[in-house]
């Protein structure tokens, strides 16, 4: 199955703010019910536990409403790391701020991090780099290790002709006419484990892991030097 770049409804800034507010509510879902928040979880919980630190700050890039970061952070509070989020996103009207651990949320561009380096221990994204080109990423990915002063974690979903599949079966379940037009437009613009690994490896991180973690998703860690 062959990566195709397909334009995504959320991106083009053409709804309307409920048609945007309901698309952002359907991705929450997904997130939930799909692997999402558990993978983000597990991969804090690793760098954690690695690292031996149990208080940790967090940029989350592409953020939306902030849902994922939020959500695992409830969940991480359970086994005592605490996680101070901060958000970031392209549009004002994505963010939602002054809820849950999120101390701040900011308007920026993914590719150009309005913050010094080492501002955060990890930066984070979730469904957000198959928006990105590969030498997209590779500059996305270099501003994540800049800012951070440990890891930058990527979660996204893995293109495969199965998932596509279950996606479309899975639309009945979202309300949103944006999400039944991005959820598969998500999947057949996404990247495959390998081409992943491969980007990653053209970045200045100085350690990379990336896994396949259940409902197709993949976990990426890239270590800063």
């Amino acid at each position: 199955m062959r990566r195709v770049v397909i334009p995504e409804l959320l991106d083009t800034d053409s709804g309307t703010p409920a048609e945007v507010a309901s698309a952002l509510s359907d991705l929450g879902h997904i997130n939930q019910w799909f692997g999402g928040v558990a993978t983000t979880e597990s991969m804090i919980a690793q760098v954690a536990r690695e690292r031996d630190v149990w208080s940790l700050s967090l940029l989350e890039v592409a953020a939306g409403a902030g849902y994922v970061p939020q959500a695992a952070s409830e969940r991480l509070r359970r086994i005592g790391i605490r996680l101070d989020v901060t958000l970031l996103d392209r549009a004002h009207s994505h963010l939602q701020s002054g809820s849950g651990n999120v101390i701040s949320a900011v308007a920026g561009d993914a590719l150009a991090l309005p913050f010094a380096d080492g501002s955060f221990d990890l930066v984070s994204c979730c469904l957000f780099a198959h928006h990105l080109e590969p030498r997209e990423v590779v500059q996305f990915v270099n501003e994540g290790l800049r800012v951070c002063r440990t890891a930058m974690i990527i979660n996204d979903v893995v293109r495969d002709p199965i998932h596509l599949a279950l996606v479309y079966l899975s639309l009945p379940l979202y309300r949103s006419h944006f999400t039944h037009h991005d959820a598969p437009a998500s999947v057949r613009r996404a990247y495959t484990i390998a081409e992943m690994h491969q980007i990653l490896e053209r970045t200045t991180a100085a350690r990379v892991e990336i896994g396949r973690r259940p409902l197709y998703r993949m976990g990426a860690i890239a270590w800063k030097a």
